[in-house]
């Protein structure tokens, strides 16, 4: 059992003056440190700017109210919580940063419990890895925890090698590679859902189920990201992760225990079972100027101001080969100015083998859509018979809300920067599972499909819809 004490620490962010500090992490240790019987933590953020304690903390107030947090409450936090310290490239300022360190565990009492947040570019964290291990910033006479973003590696290949750093100096018990996808409320409750419902488990299966679609479709564009986002690509920026863990999810089998290593074992089952993709099963497309939420926008060329052949739409089609989901396909499909935002799952069930309510019997089959952003929630497509003598169907649904029964769901980084104090890695990627999912992308990372134009404000690229037709299949576009 966790005490109090044991979650006291000292939560060091490099890259403390970033957008991703300032948009999500700061929100997430504010409320952590406001939670009553929650977890006493100072701040020290570590960045490259000349900033004091004092300019961070007028920084951070600023974000933290911008954000919609009441001023009661900010400032004391801010003033008593927050500091600062700028690291520069020479071996003294790494001694440096270990004595700042430590002075501020000893001014507050902290046991030498410490987080180490990664909030930086991909490609500086091997580095600041390597730095960390030479300097000793992993030592102290508490628990130590290397927090890192995605995305983690470029390729199967790049990947193994930062695992491989990391384990020269972590434990892969002291690692926790974050997505925020699965820090969210109905990502988490997909197991509960499966697992806990019979009436679904028992249908779970080839047997049942004809096909599933995962669609994490973007309304917005590369945002102002667009000579980092060309180097990467929507399969590194999404598919590699998010889609994947929603993959293995949906996929798994139920785990011995509850527990973190079980439930990652069984995911890591899922990864290992799917064929690497084919390049005649994935579809890449860039979208050009259109109109999105009934605004002009412009192309993905005039955002990144060059030509180039990136994919911001990727759609793929797996097969798993194990008793459960054995010729079920998958379907993927995640892009950049798509016409609206929306996380979704839909397990569509087969079709009654023989209806014998006559020539107008229904043919569209039961469906469970599970919405995973931004209306949280699931839809069960039935059957019924509308009112009158004669025969006649029509699709309803039962439905459920997460809001209009619980309220506001809990933040993602909350939920998952509070399992990083406590130890569960429940929700975090374990390294196989990493190279796990690498591997099936490796070939299409190294031969590419061809690119296709697709008009922003669509549902993607013609070919996407080809990929389902030629199964007598076709995507469900809310």
């Amino acid at each position: 059992m966790t005490r109090p004490g044991d979650l006291n620490h000292l939560f060091v962010v490099f890259g403390a003056t970033g957008d991703l500090m300032r948009r999500k992490l700061l929100a997430a240790l504010f409320r952590l440190g406001r939670r009553d019987g929650g977890a006493r933590g100072v701040v020290l953020g570590v960045g490259r700017s000349p900033w004091t304690d004092d300019r961070f903390r007028v920084w951070a107030r600023e974000a933290l109210l911008a954000l919609g947090h009441p001023d009661e409450g900010v400032s004391q936090w801010c003033e008593g919580c927050l500091f600062y310290h700028a690291l520069g490239e020479r071996a003294e300022d790494d001694e440096e940063l270990r004595e700042r360190m430590e002075s501020l565990e000893r001014a507050h009492g902290l046991p030498g419990n410490r987080v180490l947040y990664l909030a930086i570019p991909p490609d500086a964290v091997p580095a600041t890895v390597e730095r960390i291990g030479r300097s000793g910033l992993h030592r102290s006479h508490g628990w130590t925890r290397l927090v890192l973003e995605k995305p983690f590696g470029t390729d199967l290949a790049s990947a193994r090698a930062l695992n491989q750093l990391i384990h020269a100096s972590f434990e892969e018990s002291q690692v926790f590679r974050i997505d925020h996808y699965l820090g969210k409320e109905t990502m988490q409750n997909l197991l509960t859902f499966r697992f806990a419902n019979p009436v679904f488990e028992s249908v779970w299966n080839r047997d049942r189920v004809d096909h599933v679609q995962i669609t994490v479709a973007e309304a917005v564009g590369v945002e102002g990201r667009g000579h980092s986002y060309d180097r990467v690509g929507a399969l590194r920026d999404m598919v590699q992760n998010h889609l994947t863990q929603i993959l293995s999810l949906i996929a798994m089998e139920p785990p011995a225990r509850f527990e973190a290593d079980a439930i990652r074992n069984e995911k890591v089952k899922v990864l290992h079972s799917v064929a690497p993709v084919a390049r005649d099963a994935a579809v890449f497309g860039q979208y050009t100027r259109g109109q999105v939420e009934g605004r002009d926008v412009t192309g993905y060329g005039e955002e990144v101001e060059a030509p180039s052949r990136t994919e911001t739409f990727v759609a793929l089609r797996l097969e798993l080969a194990n008793w459960r989901w054995r010729g079920v396909p998958f379907y993927l499909r995640t892009g950049k100015r798509l016409k609206r935002q929306i996380s979704q799952v839909v397990v569509q069930f087969r079709p009654a083998p023989l209806c014998p309510l006559g020539p107008d019997c229904p043919a569209s089959p039961n469906a469970l859509v599970i919405t995973l952003q931004p209306d949280e929630g699931f839809d069960l497509l039935v059957e019924v018979k509308t009112p009158g003598q004669a025969i006649a169907f029509q699709t309803q649904r039962f439905r459920f809300r997460y809001a209009e029964v619980f309220g506001p769901l809990p933040d993602a980084y909350e939920t998952l920067l509070y399992d990083v104090l406590t130890g569960d890695q429940t929700l975090f990627v374990r390294s196989d599972e990493i190279e796990a999912a690498w591997r099936l992308y490796e070939a299409i990372l190294t031969h590419p499909p061809e690119v296709h134009p697709y008009v922003a404000g669509s549902w993607g690229p013609e070919q996407a819809d080809a990929l389902l037709a030629r199964e007598g299949r076709s995507w469900w576009n809310p």
